[in-house]
């Protein structure tokens, strides 16, 4: 397993946007339903940090660079929304190259440089781990996500980072709930803030509030240069790809559900479901005692008028 890592540091001047080289300039509503876009994303990654207490002055935020479309939109928000936020904190953005083959390790560090961010690329041989670890037929991703996990939560201590963000969005968290219920017997989702098992690493979901499709839109606009996973994206009959489309189907159906199932994971009624150890069923009588002792009998108070 290799423990090479390559890191940069660089400082040029930083462009505001950047640039979308297509082939024809967009029109002007095509500019006027970007710039929505953008403020959009900007509004409910914004909304997410102050409601979950994401980034406090002073911190360093490592930013999990796959080169997919969710890490590079989370990536982009957070530079926009660094320029006028009222606490001061830094970014750095890291990618875990697990050494697929094929892997093109050219694009990140160019990418990143052109846009003024710094960065670290930590280089692990988790793929051979995962290939040969794995029967076959099985997937990969449990293993393959309890790797990358490790290294990155890892090298945040090594750098300092005082906050691991993460590009899941509102359908991955909703995609995990079912998977959970389906198949893990529980009844949990991926917190927009979560602290790791150990105590040394607190993770945040910067785009836990943002719909999949804007993401989609606002990478095909940004023109990204999307690093495709060929690991775990083209694995047949993944569980996750099964809720995906049952989510999407019933999306289709009946507009806006996805929009309601999410606030239902953002309020939870304890005492309305099961968990012994959520809420204490076994002291409900001693509570109803003592709402009893405290409660004034309207038929007491009319006898001593």
């Amino acid at each position: 397993m290799s423990d090479a890592i390559m890191t940069h540091a660089a400082f040029p001047t930083r462009p505001d946007e950047v640039a979308c080289n297509t082939a024809e300039a967009p029109s002007a509503k095509e500019k006027r339903e970007f710039n929505k876009l953008q403020k959009r994303l900007r509004r409910q990654v914004g909304n997410a940090i102050i409601d979950y207490g994401m980034i406090q002055d002073g911190d360093k935020v490592m930013v999990c660079l796959s080169g997919g479309k969710d890490s590079y939109t989370m990536l982009e928000i957070l530079r926009n929304l660094q320029r006028n936020a009222p606490v001061d904190f830094s970014l750095v953005a890291v990618n875990l190259d697990q050494k697929q083959p094929g892997f093109p390790e050219h694009v990140l560090p160019e990418y990143l440089e052109s846009i003024g961010v710094d960065y670290h690329i930590l280089e692990r041989d988790t793929y051979s781990v995962v290939k040969e670890k794995t029967p076959e037929g099985k997937t990969t991703c449990a293993l393959c996500s309890r790797l990358r996990r490790g290294s990155l939560y890892g090298f945040a201590e090594e750098i300092g980072a005082t906050k691991v963000a993460l590009g899941h969005h509102r359908e991955d968290i909703l995609e995990t709930l079912f998977l959970n219920m389906f198949f893990g017997g529980t009844l949990k989702a991926m917190p927009p803030k979560l602290l790791s098992d150990d105590g040394k690493n607190i993770v945040i979901r910067p785009l836990a509030y943002c719909r999949e499709a804007d993401i989609v839109e606002f990478a095909r606009q940004m023109q990204f240069p999307i690093i495709p996973c060929n690991l775990c994206g083209s694995q047949p009959n993944l569980q996750r790809q099964v809720v995906k489309e049952m989510l999407a189907e019933w999306e289709a159906k009946h507009p806006g559900r996805l929009e309601t199932m999410f606030k239902a994971v953002t309020n939870v009624s304890p005492s309305q479901l099961a968990d012994r150890d959520l809420f204490d069923f076994q002291g409900l009588e001693a509570k109803q005692a003592k709402m009893r002792e405290t409660r004034i009998d309207a038929l007491d108070l009319g006898r001593e008028v």
